[in-house]
């Protein structure tokens, strides 16, 4: 039987196209990764999670993924009009160390979120304070170029000399300048943005000579420098959140196109946001954080579950009810795979059937609804196991894995008011709490990235 051939949505041509990759079977890959100024919520982990079943996917279907992913720590301004600071300074100030202290922090408690996810780590992750020799090569290239100009805080790409700048987004440049809120300064045009930021008489523990002043990169200026490097002037995918779209991929794309005089990737596919009562997690003044989930007795994999749910380009709205059912679903799942036999199978209809799926622009919901399908099918059960441990080089969910006892609810909610008074500097209430909860039946073992949680051993009587 022909696998059906995979297909992508193109956020540039804004409609399914069949993949195929520049140079035979090798992916380029490029994911916009982290700022590394605080922990990441799960709006952000559910990008990484989309960008691992790409990954995943691509790989099924015989390719082997160059997957490169920069680690923003310096340059990210907390307005997309290249006004206000750099996250990675704020972070610094706000917590009374260095900025290089904070983003060595958050980035491994980023990757030991990426673990618990089961999420693949790139083939190079690539910091931006790395690789400044690079970025300011790339602008250089764009003075050389004539696209550049100079201002009192900084060096700036001029939108007006690329006719098609925006095409990503479709920017409707003419209207943007009619109800422009954007604070101008000395920019020439609206979307113009910085490639470079002066230092000025700021006091930033980041910063660096270049050919135009002492200062730093802006925030876009990185990951077309670092795709450059590692993929070359053109590769095959770029990747990122849907924020994205509007301001950081279409100013890349802007930049690549005067410095080669072409697009970088020939594909852009975007993640949806992970939304709270309908608005975007970082908006809504939550801060769930994978943590937070952990504490209250949820397995990362029923957050991964959870995501699996949903089409990578619908709004996910996360509820504490979603979550606690995709646990159950997740813990049902692995109890009945560890009833099967080994040694079967894998039956070629499921498989065909569950890459028809996939190659489907990722349609995760519908193959996960063919597990239960398959559940109920009349395969011998060593081939159901079989063809569902093939399902999971997609899923990653574990699933033959053994079930861990989750605590009861009384449990969770005792270990997550405890957290909250902590939080309050209600200690002694917090001490309370957590007897309450070793009465229970259960100990919590506090670590330095929450706690866990996890039945008392069984008493022996003494002879």
């Amino acid at each position: 039987m022909k696998q059906p051939e995979l297909v992508l949505f193109d956020t540039m041509k804004r409609e399914l196209t069949p993949f195929y990759s520049i140079d035979g079977n090798t992916v380029g890959l490029y994911a916009c990764g982290p700022t590394v100024y605080d922990y990441a919520h799960a709006g952000n982990l559910r990008t990484y999670l989309f960008v691992d079943v790409l990954k995943r996917v691509l790989e099924l279907n015989g390719y082997e993924v160059k997957h490169v992913m920069n680690i923003t720590d310096v340059g990210h301004l907390v307005s997309d009009g290249d006004s206000g600071e750099d996250k990675m300074e704020k972070g610094a100030r706000q917590q009374k160390k260095s900025a290089w202290e904070i983003a060595s922090f958050f980035e491994q408690h980023f990757f030991i979120d990426m673990d618990r996810l089961n999420i693949s780590k790139p083939s190079i992750t690539c910091r931006a304070t790395e690789h400044i020799k690079e970025q300011i090569e790339f602008i250089q290239s764009l003075e050389e170029k004539g696209f550049i100009y100079q201002t009192s805080d900084g060096i700036y790409f001029d939108t007006e000399k690329l006719p098609d700048y925006g095409q990503l987004a479709r920017l409707d440049k003419q209207g943007l300048r009619a109800g422009a809120r954007i604070e101008m300064a000395e920019k020439r045009h609206q979307t113009d943005f910085a490639l470079w930021k002066f230092s000025g008489d700021n006091d930033r523990q980041m910063e660096w000579q270049s050919p135009w002043g002492v200062g730093f990169p802006g925030w876009h200026i990185e990951c077309s420098a670092m795709a450059e490097k590692y993929l070359g002037e053109r590769f095959d995918i770029h990747v990122g959140g849907e924020d994205h779209i509007p301001v950081h991929h279409t100013n890349e794309i802007a930049q690549c196109q005067a410095k080669n005089g072409h697009i970088q990737a020939n594909f852009w596919l975007h993640g949806y946001f992970l939304q709270l009562n309908r608005e975007k997690i970082s908006k809504s003044g939550v801060s769930l954080r994978l943590d937070s989930l952990i504490e209250q007795g949820y397995d990362p994999l029923a957050y991964r579950y959870l995501t699996l749910t949903s089409h990578y380009r619908s709004h996910l709205n996360f509820t504490w009810e979603a979550l606690k059912g995709a646990q159950k679903a997740l813990q049902r799942l692995r109890k009945k795979v560890s009833v099967l036999p080994d040694g079967g199978s894998i039956d070629s209809d499921y498989q065909a059937e569950f890459i028809a799926f996939i190659n489907q622009d990722m349609n995760m919901p519908r193959a996960l609804a063919l597990v239960w399908k398959l559940f109920d099918s009349d395969l011998a059960p060593a081939d159901k196991k079989s063809t569902l441990l093939f399902f999971d080089r997609i899923f990653a969910l574990d699933i033959n894995k053994a079930e861990a006892v989750s605590p009861p609810e009384q449990v969770q909610a005792l270990v997550a008011r405890r957290q909250r008074l902590k939080e309050q500097g209600q200690y002694a209430q917090a001490d309370e709490a957590r007897a309450q909860i070793h009465r229970l039946g259960y100990q919590l073992n506090d670590t330095g990235n929450g706690c866990s949680i996890s039945p008392l051993p069984p008493t022996v009587d003494a002879e």
